[in-house]
């Protein structure tokens, strides 16, 4: 029988959360488009284009929005087999909390798997492609290549370009010069670059080298500062730049590694890491955290009061992360704490909830 009843449990909890997830993926989409609209029109990014963009950046939207879905999906699953009095026929056949937290812990894990199989295999390279999509249709008279840096030819000038801090700036940078004949002019390094102003970007400690056309002799420039005049958008020349958004587990953890070995700052990539590990635990605690809530004081409320309190819970847990990931770097909080303290948090409150209501 108990198999019966926990298959039951299972089936009626991920049913519940697949039509949440359903429902947060529209308006997600919907959102997602309308925001597109200042880009539509912007060289050859279409309307069909922006749909395809939009599709391609849901498996993300999902892996993101997966714990609030399981949250409210178990309070609205668990919700009504309260209402229908079968949670307390459950316990009154001797079904504990323990037993209750296990058969949900299994549709927790079952989610925590599929979160793990999109943030690795699918969300990455979906999300990769649409920016792809996006910038190259948008800027379609730019090359560009890269893995683990950014390469850009925008007629003589090539550029090179290792980080990307902000949207408007950028470290590493390389400027390669070279003439109609494809001879090198000079080759400079800069340890910033940031955009100036309409196609200038201001290179920062700059050194350079200028050579003379016999190629006999050459010319140091240390002058610390340049302006260097391109037509390159900063959105075209980070396209290549690394998004922890847009990396699985091992891809930041390999990241993270290349950075500490060169030397370069990683703790938004560290705290990226610890936060997607975070997550997944965060799915199991949000599926029983909705088990008091329904055999608990609140278990006579409608619908309508526990789904709020799901919204307003799963809201507070999304808020507090970002804004931890957002501020954890300037408040110079360890990225393992970012991570972790809004599951942590989540944590407490469930086994508190749990315990008051074993």
């Amino acid at each position: 029988m108990m198999g019966v009843l926990s298959r039951y449990l299972i089936r009626t909890v991920l049913g519940y959360t697949a039509l949440v997830m359903i429902v947060l993926l529209a308006l997600g989409a919907l959102f997602m488009f309308i925001g597109q609209q200042d880009d539509i029109g912007v060289g050859n990014y279409t309307a069909t284009r922006a749909l395809l963009f939009v599709a391609l950046n849901l498996p993300s939207y999902l892996f993101q929005l997966l714990p609030v879905a399981a949250l409210i999906g178990s309070l609205l699953g668990l919700g009504n087999l309260a209402r229908g009095s079968e949670l307390i026929v459950m316990r009154s056949a001797g079904v504990t909390t323990l037993r209750f937290c296990l058969w949900l812990g299994t549709a927790g894990l079952i989610l925590a798997s599929l979160m793990f199989v999109i943030g690795e295999y699918v969300a990455p390279p979906l999300g990769q492609y649409a920016r792809q999509l996006k910038v190259f249709a948008k800027f379609d008279e730019f090359a560009l290549a890269g893995n683990r840096a950014t390469w850009v030819r925008d007629g003589d000038t090539i550029i090179s370009v290792d980080q990307q801090s902000a949207s408007t700036r950028f470290g590493g940078i390389k400027v390669f010069q070279v003439d109609r004949a494809r001879r090198l002019v000079s080759v400079g390094r800069a340890e910033s670059a940031s955009v100036k102003g309409d196609q200038v970007w201001r290179l920062e400690k700059y050194v350079g080298t200028s050579f003379a056309q016999d190629s006999l002799t050459a010319t140091v420039d240390r002058a610390g500062e340049r302006d260097v005049r391109t037509s390159l958008s900063s959105e075209f020349l980070g396209l290549a730049i690394a998004e922890p958004d847009t990396m699985g587990l091992r891809d930041l953890r390999d990241y993270i590694a290349h950075l500490q070995r060169n030397e370069l700052q990683s703790t938004r990539f560290e705290a990226a890491y610890w936060s997607r590990l975070a997550r997944f635990v965060a799915v199991l605690l949000v599926i029983m955290l909705a088990l008091p809530f329904c055999v608990g004081s609140l278990r006579n409320s409608g619908q309508g009061a526990r789904t709020v309190i799901g919204v307003l819970i799963g809201a507070g847990f999304v808020l507090l992360s970002q804004t931890l990931e957002s501020s954890g770097e300037l408040f110079s909080l360890p990225p393992w704490m970012v991570g972790w303290l809004p599951t942590a948090l989540l944590g407490l409150v469930t086994g508190t909830l749990l315990w008051r209501n074993r």
